[in-house]
Protein backbone atom coordinates (compact mmCIF):
# COMPACT_ATOMS: atom_id res chain seq x y z
CA UNK A 1 0.00 0.00 0.00
CA UNK A 2 1.18 3.51 -0.76
CA UNK A 3 -1.13 4.81 1.97
CA UNK A 4 -1.03 2.95 5.32
CA UNK A 5 -4.21 4.49 6.70
CA UNK A 6 -6.59 1.71 5.54
CA UNK A 7 -4.34 -0.91 7.14
CA UNK A 8 -4.01 1.19 10.28
CA UNK A 9 -7.80 1.34 10.56
CA UNK A 10 -7.93 -2.43 10.33
CA UNK A 11 -5.29 -3.08 12.95
CA UNK A 12 -6.30 -0.50 15.54
CA UNK A 13 -10.08 -0.97 15.65
CA UNK A 14 -12.20 -3.79 16.99
CA UNK A 15 -14.15 -6.18 14.80
CA UNK A 16 -17.52 -4.75 15.98
CA UNK A 17 -16.31 -1.23 15.22
CA UNK A 18 -15.32 -2.25 11.71
CA UNK A 19 -18.61 -4.11 11.18
CA UNK A 20 -20.51 -1.01 12.25
CA UNK A 21 -18.50 1.15 9.86
CA UNK A 22 -18.96 -1.30 6.99
CA UNK A 23 -22.70 -1.32 7.60
CA UNK A 24 -22.75 2.43 6.94
CA UNK A 25 -21.10 2.09 3.51
CA UNK A 26 -23.59 3.30 0.90
CA UNK A 27 -21.55 2.68 -2.26
CA UNK A 28 -22.21 -0.60 -4.13
CA UNK A 29 -19.86 -3.37 -2.95
CA UNK A 30 -19.32 -6.89 -4.33
CA UNK A 31 -20.68 -9.96 -2.56
CA UNK A 32 -18.55 -10.99 0.40
CA UNK A 33 -16.92 -7.55 0.63
CA UNK A 34 -17.45 -7.16 4.39
CA UNK A 35 -16.24 -10.69 5.18
CA UNK A 36 -13.12 -10.22 3.05
CA UNK A 37 -12.42 -6.91 4.75
CA UNK A 38 -12.57 -8.55 8.18
CA UNK A 39 -10.46 -11.51 7.00
CA UNK A 40 -7.67 -9.08 6.11
CA UNK A 41 -7.86 -7.68 9.64
CA UNK A 42 -7.47 -11.15 11.14
CA UNK A 43 -4.41 -11.92 9.00
CA UNK A 44 -2.64 -8.84 10.36
CA UNK A 45 -3.05 -9.82 14.02
CA UNK A 46 0.35 -11.21 14.94
CA UNK A 47 3.00 -10.60 17.56
CA UNK A 48 5.45 -7.74 17.18
CA UNK A 49 7.99 -6.08 19.38
CA UNK A 50 7.56 -2.34 19.63
CA UNK A 51 9.58 0.80 19.28
CA UNK A 52 8.65 4.37 18.57
CA UNK A 53 9.62 4.35 14.90
CA UNK A 54 8.59 0.78 14.11
CA UNK A 55 8.07 0.17 10.38
CA UNK A 56 5.02 -1.91 11.33
CA UNK A 57 1.76 -0.41 12.54
CA UNK A 58 1.21 -2.79 15.50
CA UNK A 59 4.74 -2.03 16.68
CA UNK A 60 3.98 1.68 16.68
CA UNK A 61 0.60 1.17 18.36
CA UNK A 62 2.30 -0.42 21.36
CA UNK A 63 4.61 2.58 21.69
CA UNK A 64 3.86 5.56 23.91
CA UNK A 65 4.43 7.73 20.85
CA UNK A 66 1.34 6.45 19.06
CA UNK A 67 -1.05 9.39 18.44
CA UNK A 68 -4.52 8.64 19.79
CA UNK A 69 -7.08 10.32 17.56
CA UNK A 70 -9.81 10.47 20.20
CA UNK A 71 -7.34 11.44 22.92
CA UNK A 72 -6.75 9.62 26.19
CA UNK A 73 -8.10 10.70 29.58
CA UNK A 74 -5.50 10.47 32.34
CA UNK A 75 -5.78 11.96 35.83
CA UNK A 76 -8.55 14.36 34.84
CA UNK A 77 -7.05 15.71 31.60
CA UNK A 78 -6.99 14.66 27.95
CA UNK A 79 -3.74 13.98 26.08
CA UNK A 80 -2.86 13.27 22.45
CA UNK A 81 -0.82 10.20 23.42
CA UNK A 82 0.53 8.52 26.53
CA UNK A 83 3.88 10.17 25.73
CA UNK A 84 2.26 13.60 26.11
CA UNK A 85 1.09 12.69 29.60
CA UNK A 86 4.39 11.11 30.63
CA UNK A 87 6.40 14.19 29.72
CA UNK A 88 3.85 16.77 30.92
CA UNK A 89 3.71 15.40 34.45
CA UNK A 90 7.43 16.14 34.88
CA UNK A 91 6.49 19.83 35.16
CA UNK A 92 4.77 21.24 38.23
CA UNK A 93 1.41 22.81 37.32
CA UNK A 94 2.59 26.25 38.47
CA UNK A 95 5.81 26.37 36.42
CA UNK A 96 5.71 28.71 33.41
CA UNK A 97 7.62 28.83 30.14
CA UNK A 98 9.28 32.05 31.31
CA UNK A 99 10.65 30.20 34.34
CA UNK A 100 11.96 27.43 32.10
CA UNK A 101 13.80 29.97 29.94
CA UNK A 102 15.27 31.61 33.06
CA UNK A 103 16.47 28.21 34.31
CA UNK A 104 18.19 27.57 30.99
CA UNK A 105 20.03 30.84 31.51
CA UNK A 106 21.10 29.71 34.99
CA UNK A 107 22.44 26.44 33.61
CA UNK A 108 24.20 28.28 30.79
CA UNK A 109 26.04 30.53 33.26
CA UNK A 110 27.60 27.61 35.16
CA UNK A 111 30.82 25.83 34.26
CA UNK A 112 29.93 22.13 34.31
CA UNK A 113 33.30 20.45 33.67
CA UNK A 114 34.28 19.92 37.31
CA UNK A 115 30.71 19.01 38.30
CA UNK A 116 30.61 16.29 35.64
CA UNK A 117 34.12 15.12 36.52
CA UNK A 118 32.95 14.51 40.08
CA UNK A 119 30.25 12.14 38.73
CA UNK A 120 32.72 10.44 36.39
CA UNK A 121 35.25 9.80 39.17
CA UNK A 122 32.80 8.12 41.56
CA UNK A 123 32.12 4.56 40.32
CA UNK A 124 29.26 4.18 42.80
CA UNK A 125 27.53 7.06 41.04
CA UNK A 126 28.65 6.63 37.44
CA UNK A 127 28.31 2.87 36.93
CA UNK A 128 24.64 2.51 37.94
CA UNK A 129 23.75 5.85 36.29
CA UNK A 130 25.94 5.86 33.19
CA UNK A 131 23.15 6.79 30.78
CA UNK A 132 21.95 9.64 33.02
CA UNK A 133 25.47 11.06 33.38
CA UNK A 134 26.11 10.93 29.63
CA UNK A 135 22.68 12.47 29.06
CA UNK A 136 23.71 15.35 31.33
CA UNK A 137 27.06 15.77 29.58
CA UNK A 138 25.31 16.09 26.22
CA UNK A 139 22.50 18.38 27.32
CA UNK A 140 24.56 20.72 29.50
CA UNK A 141 26.68 21.75 26.52
CA UNK A 142 26.20 25.42 25.68
CA UNK A 143 24.98 24.73 22.14
CA UNK A 144 22.42 22.27 23.46
CA UNK A 145 21.06 24.76 26.01
CA UNK A 146 20.75 27.28 23.18
CA UNK A 147 18.91 24.66 21.10
CA UNK A 148 16.33 24.25 23.86
CA UNK A 149 15.69 28.01 23.87
CA UNK A 150 15.37 28.06 20.09
CA UNK A 151 12.94 25.15 20.11
CA UNK A 152 10.73 26.79 22.73
CA UNK A 153 10.50 29.78 20.40
CA UNK A 154 10.01 27.67 17.28
CA UNK A 155 7.00 25.78 18.67
CA UNK A 156 5.34 29.07 19.56
CA UNK A 157 5.26 28.98 23.34
CA UNK A 158 4.24 32.09 25.31
CA UNK A 159 6.11 33.11 28.50
CA UNK A 160 2.93 32.93 30.59
CA UNK A 161 1.96 29.43 29.45
CA UNK A 162 2.37 26.45 31.75
CA UNK A 163 4.25 23.48 30.21
CA UNK A 164 2.06 20.88 31.92
CA UNK A 165 -1.11 22.51 30.60
CA UNK A 166 0.00 23.18 27.01
CA UNK A 167 0.95 19.53 26.56
CA UNK A 168 -2.66 18.58 27.27
CA UNK A 169 -5.39 18.60 24.63
CA UNK A 170 -7.12 21.82 25.62
CA UNK A 171 -8.37 23.09 22.26
CA UNK A 172 -6.76 21.97 19.00
CA UNK A 173 -5.26 18.46 19.17
CA UNK A 174 -1.64 17.62 18.37
CA UNK A 175 -0.04 20.96 19.11
CA UNK A 176 3.14 18.99 19.78
CA UNK A 177 4.16 15.75 18.11
CA UNK A 178 5.22 12.79 20.23
CA UNK A 179 8.77 13.35 18.96
CA UNK A 180 8.68 16.94 20.23
CA UNK A 181 7.33 15.65 23.52
CA UNK A 182 10.35 13.37 23.90
CA UNK A 183 13.23 15.49 22.61
CA UNK A 184 12.03 18.94 23.71
CA UNK A 185 9.72 18.73 26.71
CA UNK A 186 10.96 15.37 27.94
CA UNK A 187 14.70 15.97 27.60
CA UNK A 188 14.35 19.47 29.04
CA UNK A 189 12.49 18.24 32.13
CA UNK A 190 14.87 15.29 32.53
CA UNK A 191 17.78 17.73 32.44
CA UNK A 192 16.40 19.81 35.31
CA UNK A 193 15.41 16.78 37.38
CA UNK A 194 18.78 15.06 36.91
CA UNK A 195 20.82 18.16 37.74
CA UNK A 196 18.81 18.40 40.96
CA UNK A 197 19.27 14.69 41.68
CA UNK A 198 23.06 14.64 41.22
CA UNK A 199 23.86 18.02 42.81
CA UNK A 200 25.14 18.20 46.36
CA UNK A 201 22.82 19.33 49.16
CA UNK A 202 24.71 22.62 49.49
CA UNK A 203 24.85 23.34 45.75
CA UNK A 204 22.96 26.61 44.97
CA UNK A 205 21.66 25.13 41.69
CA UNK A 206 19.83 22.44 43.65
CA UNK A 207 17.98 25.05 45.70
CA UNK A 208 17.07 27.01 42.57
CA UNK A 209 15.64 23.92 40.87
CA UNK A 210 13.74 22.93 44.02
CA UNK A 211 12.15 26.39 44.10
CA UNK A 212 10.74 25.62 40.63
CA UNK A 213 9.56 22.15 41.77
CA UNK A 214 12.12 20.08 39.90
CA UNK A 215 12.81 18.24 43.14
CA UNK A 216 10.25 15.57 42.25
CA UNK A 217 7.14 14.65 40.28
CA UNK A 218 3.96 16.31 41.55
CA UNK A 219 0.70 14.51 40.79
CA UNK A 220 -2.66 14.70 42.58
CA UNK A 221 -1.18 15.92 45.83
CA UNK A 222 1.66 13.39 45.78
CA UNK A 223 5.38 14.04 45.36
CA UNK A 224 7.32 11.21 43.71
CA UNK A 225 11.07 10.93 43.34
CA UNK A 226 12.18 11.37 39.73
CA UNK A 227 14.37 8.26 39.87
CA UNK A 228 12.04 6.08 41.93
CA UNK A 229 10.04 2.89 41.61
CA UNK A 230 6.90 4.81 42.57
CA UNK A 231 7.26 7.19 39.63
CA UNK A 232 8.12 4.41 37.19
CA UNK A 233 5.09 2.39 38.32
CA UNK A 234 2.89 5.12 36.83
CA UNK A 235 3.69 3.65 33.41
CA UNK A 236 1.65 0.57 34.23
CA UNK A 237 -1.19 2.73 35.56
CA UNK A 238 -1.51 4.77 32.36
CA UNK A 239 -1.32 1.63 30.24
CA UNK A 240 -4.26 0.23 32.22
CA UNK A 241 -6.31 3.05 30.72
CA UNK A 242 -5.01 2.58 27.18
CA UNK A 243 -5.14 -1.21 27.04
CA UNK A 244 -7.87 -2.15 29.52
CA UNK A 245 -10.36 0.67 28.99
CA UNK A 246 -9.93 1.45 25.26
CA UNK A 247 -11.12 -1.60 23.29
CA UNK A 248 -9.17 -1.03 20.08
CA UNK A 249 -5.83 -0.95 21.89
CA UNK A 250 -6.75 -3.89 24.09
CA UNK A 251 -7.31 -5.98 20.98
CA UNK A 252 -3.86 -5.18 19.64
CA UNK A 253 -1.97 -6.20 22.76
CA UNK A 254 -4.15 -9.27 23.40
CA UNK A 255 -3.42 -10.53 19.90
CA UNK A 256 0.21 -11.21 20.90
CA UNK A 257 0.56 -14.81 22.13
CA UNK A 258 1.28 -15.19 25.84
CA UNK A 259 4.33 -17.37 25.24
CA UNK A 260 6.15 -14.54 23.44
CA UNK A 261 7.90 -12.01 25.66
CA UNK A 262 7.43 -8.47 24.41
CA UNK A 263 10.44 -6.22 24.06
CA UNK A 264 11.01 -2.55 23.32
CA UNK A 265 13.79 -0.80 21.44
CA UNK A 266 15.10 2.75 21.66
CA UNK A 267 17.43 4.13 19.01
CA UNK A 268 19.25 6.25 21.61
CA UNK A 269 19.79 3.57 24.25
CA UNK A 270 18.30 3.55 27.72
CA UNK A 271 16.32 6.33 29.40
CA UNK A 272 16.92 8.16 32.69
CA UNK A 273 13.27 8.25 33.74
CA UNK A 274 12.30 4.63 33.03
CA UNK A 275 15.04 2.17 32.02
CA UNK A 276 14.22 -0.27 29.23
CA UNK A 277 14.09 -3.36 31.52
CA UNK A 278 11.46 -1.61 33.68
CA UNK A 279 9.55 -0.51 30.58
CA UNK A 280 9.62 -4.04 29.13
CA UNK A 281 8.44 -5.54 32.42
CA UNK A 282 5.46 -3.16 32.45
CA UNK A 283 4.70 -3.99 28.81
CA UNK A 284 4.53 -7.71 29.56
CA UNK A 285 2.47 -7.12 32.70
CA UNK A 286 -0.12 -5.07 30.86
CA UNK A 287 -0.34 -7.69 28.08
CA UNK A 288 -1.03 -10.35 30.74
CA UNK A 289 -3.65 -8.12 32.41
CA UNK A 290 -5.33 -7.38 29.07
CA UNK A 291 -5.49 -11.07 28.16
CA UNK A 292 -6.83 -12.00 31.61
CA UNK A 293 -9.48 -9.27 31.50
CA UNK A 294 -10.90 -10.71 28.28
CA UNK A 295 -11.60 -14.13 29.84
Amino acid sequence: MLDERPLEALVTHTRPELQEALARVTEPTPAGYSEAFLDVQEKWRHSLNCWSASPSIPGRVLSNWYPIEEGIQLYGSTYDSTEHFWQALKYHPEVTVAEIVDLLGVLDSKQWASWLRHLDDDPKVYLPNAYAVEFLRHNLARERLQWFRQELARVGTHPDEHPRVIQQRISAPFRFTAFEEKVLWGDLADLFHLVYTFSGADDPIRKILAAHHFDGIYLNGRKLGFISEEFRSLMLEIWKVKYLEMPRFGEVIRSIPAEIRLSHFLNDGDSPDIPIPVYVDCLNQIRDLARAAKH
